[in-house]
């Protein structure tokens, strides 16, 4: 008999839908209701004992999200996932559900930006510390422990040069001091990558870009053993009151849909724009995890199926006028955060310094953040083409 379970043409489209409970439709409601009702008296007893096993109050689980729920578990191959109004929402919960006053977290350098206000603003006040490391050595890791070390933060891949770390290595090493790993995964999704299977323990995702695919809604994941998930949904997660809405809770339901299509169509379009940008007189580099030339591309090809369509360049420039030029020249790339929608993006570096400190001899100052959306590649390549023009 077939393992629904590991099929993801399964997951996506019939995984945790009882369809003959709302009328056989195809697509599952929206329950957009804040509260349910009870019969009696012992069974409204029961939900207070337990929340984490029915349906309360929307703020903890509803119908709408618990079919997300297991869906995105499943693709992770985790036990058990909540989810979350943000990315950033899924990182703070992760982190503060595995920390205490005085403990210490080992963390890769240059983290997303609301992990790195995490750990430098917010748990300092608490005397919560941190060490940040270059993940791509698993000495440095081990050199990096304290005894009062209780979490190891991962980032694989980076999402600006996209250094990856060696995510069965830490798992192993964080087991032997009893040290809890997460491994925010938002760049691979768990199409491409599946850190549950390599050991570690909380994997989460900003479900804002590929899980949702439009730019249209803003979510976060975070996937593990369930004693772990519901211990955080009883505390943290309730607490803070973050869990995302029925609606969005559908809106992502429906970008699962498409998804393995939408990374397969994507990667391909990235494959030619990585090559043409390569060939290209303008460029002095590019930083892409399945380039040959990429430093651990070896290691990419271990543990990630393939990589998707964010990428970076750098741009050969005398000044930041050039960088702008060039930015402003494009017509079909937006200028904007995120990516993993169906429009391609970019954000230069540039335009998180000021223009006197620019450093034409820094290379991060003249880098351009690319996500390559789904449209023609050729059309892409055409509107790369003029706005290097723009600058030359």
């Amino acid at each position: 008999m077939q393992n629904h379970e590991l099929d993801i043409s399964y997951i996506i489209n019939e995984l945790a839908e009882d369809r003959d409970d709302y009328f056989r439709a195809i697509s599952p409601p929206i329950i957009q209701t804040s509260n349910f009702a009870f019969k009696t008296v012992e069974a409204f007893r029961k939900s207070f004992e337990d929340e984490y096993s029915t349906w309360l109050y929307s703020r903890g689980l509803n119908p709408t999200v618990d079919i997300l729920r297991k869906k995105l578990a499943a693709l992770d191959g985790a036990e058990d996932c909540l989810v979350f109004n943000s990315g950033a929402a899924a990182i703070f919960t992760a982190v503060l559900a595995n920390v205490k006053s005085g403990d210490h977290i080992v963390s890769v350098r240059n983290p997303y930006t609301w992990a790195q206000r995490t750990f430098e603003v917010i748990l300092p006040r608490f005397g919560v510390t941190h060490t940040y490391i270059d993940g791509t050595s698993i000495e440095n890791f081990k050199a990096a422990l304290q005894p009062n070390t209780t979490i190891i933060y991962l980032e694989s891949p980076n999402s600006w040069t996209y250094e990856i770390q060696d995510l069965k290595a830490v798992a192993e090493l964080a087991k032997q001091h009893n040290i809890t790993t997460i491994c925010d995964n938002s760049y691979c999704t768990p199409i491409n990558q599946k850190p549950v299977e390599l050991g570690i323990d909380l994997v989460l995702q900003s479900a804002t870009k590929y899980i949702g695919g439009h730019s249209d809604v803003v979510a976060g994941v975070l996937c593990g053993k369930r004693e772990m998930i519901e211990r955080i949904f009883n505390s943290e997660y309730m607490n803070i009151g973050s869990g995302i809405q029925p609606f969005n809770a559908w809106l992502l339901i429906r970008g699962l849909r498409t998804l393995p299509m939408r990374l397969e169509r994507i990667t391909k379009s990235t494959y030619s724009v990585v090559d043409y940008l390569k060939k290209h007189p303008t460029v002095e580099k590019v930083h892409f995890p399945f380039d040959p030339e990429f430093p651990q591309y070896e290691l990419a090809k271990k543990q990630m199926l393939n990589a998707c369509g964010l990428l970076t360049l750098v741009l050969k420039a005398d000044s930041i006028n050039q960088v702008e030029r060039f930015a402003e020249a494009l017509k079909h790339f937006f200028m904007a955060v995120s990516w993993g929608g169906h429009e391609s993006l970019i954000i230069p570096r540039c335009a998180g310094i000021k223009k006197e400190a620019f450093d034409p001899q820094n290379q991060e100052h003249r880098m351009v953040r690319m996500y390559v959306g789904l449209e023609d590649p050729d059309y892409l390549i055409r509107d790369l083409e003029q706005a290097f023009a723009a600058i030359n």
